[in-house]
């Protein structure tokens, strides 16, 4: 299928070939008939684009910040390879999405297949959308109206927070797209409304609704107008929908309310509140939040948890539905808002120039087919005759394209088949790292002969799955840490593993460190008793991040502390038989992130592991310090290592924490077999032990 992206680094506009997205449970599968392009949002990102690096960071600075802490604590290479990395991750334009469902996922009922319905999507021929985000477009309403619901409903969203009362006048500044659909929406309301613009056909058009609009220019004052037609009383309330750099429009809707008046901005504008507007008047200002209660709310959003109607009685999917409904009943003309209609093969006459005089709104009109989209694309055509130990991945997130992909190219990989849930992510990888195919189905993985080993990226709560799939289909799996999220997904592994003809491999790869190696060796197989801390600095991750959710990501003990379980593992030869973990906040089996693992083994030695979120960001993140036989080592940040009492004083180098080596050696075992690269009984002891820290109490309980 094709999509529109938009590439931040180099500010090119394009429409690309993508697989089809499968349908997946809480979703809904729509094929677009007409999506809107929003030119005031999309040209933002679009400018962004085409800006120099330098217009880049004056547009970000608390991004500048950002990028000179990691500077400061990982070193220059690899936070620009960073920064490089992330402008080089195409943006999917688009979010007004009208069509027709093909596909409903598990546990939506709301929808069947054929239903006209509208979404968020993104300007795609196929989009997959979770269910509160879905609404169904009633009769009477064409599609190239119901696209234009999504952005109705930003401007819904702010009129309520403005609650207008019947007879009131509100001023909506700006009459683009959303000033305008709010314009109407307010007067829908029973009031009488103020448009003001500096666009004469935008002001007409307004005035042909019977709006008061008002034409600004240099030798006009909005304020003194405003005030004229309410006779000195003021506006009851000012909606900001314009989209501007100028610092002086929230004091010019200050000085245009009455006392007590509100004020609430919806577009763009430097928040630049000055006092004085605001005390003698005691005027209230808020900032609307998208298309209302539910946005970013991930349990909303995408586990489909609807708040109580008797409580939120108007959420997105509510704003959404208001709005249809006011098209159907007329109250909300959006037809004279159509600037252009142009194919979708044709986006460049929008995207070419997003500037063009007069324009409001522009649709995009997609092929009407029912071919069924392709889930798979060939994104090169190599030969793979001759060549063996082939790769296939599961998942296309921030760690395969920044760590993984750069760390199998330089060990010469050759991965034929790249998966990703929505299929842009893979392509974009796909091209860059020459990848042969990118496809949203697993079993264009798992049932290819030629490839012979998985690697597994996705989130946590799928890695045991497909680690079973994957053996089952006679693969080595190499599966990015946790392995498993819960004991039952263990043992189902384990059984899986007894009769599988593959391996199974988990990322730890700091133990495959040049660090880590050069330490191991000075210590040898059985050092005998040890102590040994790790403190890492892991940085805040909010608690509403998938990797928090206990049934998604496992949190943060058991899908990133293993780490350092398996390295101190690694460096005492031994296993862990006891642990004792102490969290700051709730019970440690509610998640923990600020917390003190301690570790018992077999061999007499103790691990300690401080796991920080509450740290301060310039200090180093990672600090290993192993205390042996009356010697010392440190370990800071994988960026050194000092000994003390050995002959070796220091090693220094670039920050290397063992991807590379660690996937060399892996597809050497793929490719040629061999003893596992991590002994199974030690994967198998960290994940056991990382699921005890979390059930222990405070007390110490056998792993």
């Amino acid at each position: 299928m094709k999509q529109i992206i938009q590439d931040l680094g180099s500010g090119t506009t394009s429409l690309v070939e993508v697989p089809a997205p499968q349908v997946q449970p809480g979703t809904v599968l729509i094929r677009t008939a007409y999506s809107l392009v929003s030119l005031g949002t999309e040209r933002m990102l679009v400018d962004f684009g085409r800006a120099s690096l330098l217009a880049k960071a004056r547009q970000q600075p608390e991004k500048v910040k950002q990028v000179l802490a990691k500077v400061r604590t990982d070193g220059l290479v690899p936070t620009m390879e960073a920064v490089r990395r992330k402008l080089a991750e195409p943006v999917p334009l688009g979010y007004c999405n009208a069509g027709e469902v093909v596909a409903v996922g598990q546990g939506v009922h709301a929808f069947s297949v054929g239903d006209r319905v509208i979404s968020n999507g993104p300007h795609a021929e196929l989009v997959c959308v979770p269910a509160n985000l879905v609404a169904r477009t009633p009769d009477g309403v064409s599609d190239e109206e119901a696209a234009f619901t999504v952005i109705g409903a930003i401007g819904l969203q702010g009129i309520r927070l403005v609650a207008p009362t019947f007879g009131e006048t509100i001023v909506v500044t700006g009459l683009g797209l959303i000033g305008l659909i709010t314009a109407q929406l307010v007067q829908a309301n029973g009031c009488r409304v103020i448009g003001l613009d500096m666009d004469p056909a935008k002001v007409k058009l307004a005035q042909t609704w019977g709006i008061h609009a008002i034409l600004l220019n240099k030798d006009l004052d909005p304020v003194q107008s405003v005030q004229q037609l309410t006779n000195d009383v003021g506006a009851d309330a000012v909606i900001i929908t314009a989209s501007t750099r100028d610092d002086s429009v929230i004091s010019q809707s200050a000085r245009m309310c009455r006392k007590r008046g509100r004020i609430v901005l919806v577009g763009v504008a430097p928040l630049v509140l000055d006092r004085a507007d605001f005390f003698e008047k005691e005027l209230t200002f808020q900032v609307s939040c998208s298309y209302g209660p539910g946005r970013y709310d991930p349990y909303y959003e995408q586990k489909g948890q609807d708040y109580p109607i008797g409580f939120v009685r108007w959420t997105e999917q509510r704003n959404f539905e208001a709005v249809l409904q006011a098209m159907a009943a007329g109250q909300l003309q959006v037809r004279p808002l159509i600037t252009q209609v142009v194919d979708l093969e044709d986006y460049q006459q929008i995207y070419g120039d997003m500037r063009q005089a007069g324009a409001i709104a522009s649709l995009l009109r997609y092929p009407r087919t029912a071919s069924p989209a392709a889930t798979s694309v060939q994104v090169s055509t190599p030969s793979f005759a001759g060549q063996t130990g082939l790769i296939g991945i599961l998942g296309a997130g921030n760690f395969t394209g920044a760590t993984l992909l750069p760390a199998l190219k330089k060990s010469g990989a050759v991965v034929k088949t790249i998966v990703s849930n929505r299929g842009l992510s893979g392509t974009n990888l796909a091209r860059k790292y020459g990848i042969a195919r990118s496809s949203t189905r697993e079993e264009d993985v798992y049932q290819d002969p030629e490839i012979s080993g998985i690697i597994i990226t996705t989130r946590h709560d799928l890695h045991a799955g497909q680690t079973i799939a994957a053996l089952q289909a006679g693969k080595h799996v190499f599966v990015e840490k946790p392995l498993a999220i819960h004991r039952e997904e263990l043992d189902r592994i384990r059984d899986a593993r007894r009769s599988a003809t593959g391996s199974v491999m988990v990322g730890f790869n700091r133990r495959f460190s040049p660090f880590s190696e050069a330490i191991k060796a000075l210590l040898g197989e059985q050092p005998g008793p040890m102590q040994v801390i790790a403190t890492v600095n892991a940085g805040h991750i909010p608690s509403d991040h998938w990797t928090q959710d206990m049934a998604i990501g496992g949190g943060r003990i058991i899908g990133e502390a293993c780490h350092f379980i398996d390295l101190i593992s690694f460096f005492t030869g031994s296993l862990v038989e006891q642990v004792c973990m102490n969290a700051l906040g709730p019970h440690p089996a509610l998640n923990a992130d600020n917390a003190t693992l301690l570790l018992r083994y077999a061999d007499g030695s103790n691990g300690a592991v401080h796991y920080v979120a509450s740290g301060n960001k310039a200090y180093p993140k990672e600090r290993i310090e192993i205390h042996v036989r009356g010697k010392t080592i440190v370990i800071d940040n994988f960026r050194r290592a000092d000994f003390y009492g050995f002959a070796r004083r220091s090693v220094k180098g670039t920050q290397d924490k063992g991807h590379k080596r660690q996937f060399a050696l892996w597809l050497e075992h793929v490719r040629q077999g061999g003893p596992a690269l991590i002994p199974w009984p030690e994967i198998e002891n960290t994940t056991l032990a990382s699921f005890a820290a979390l059930d222990c109490e405070g007390k110490w309980i056998a792993v």
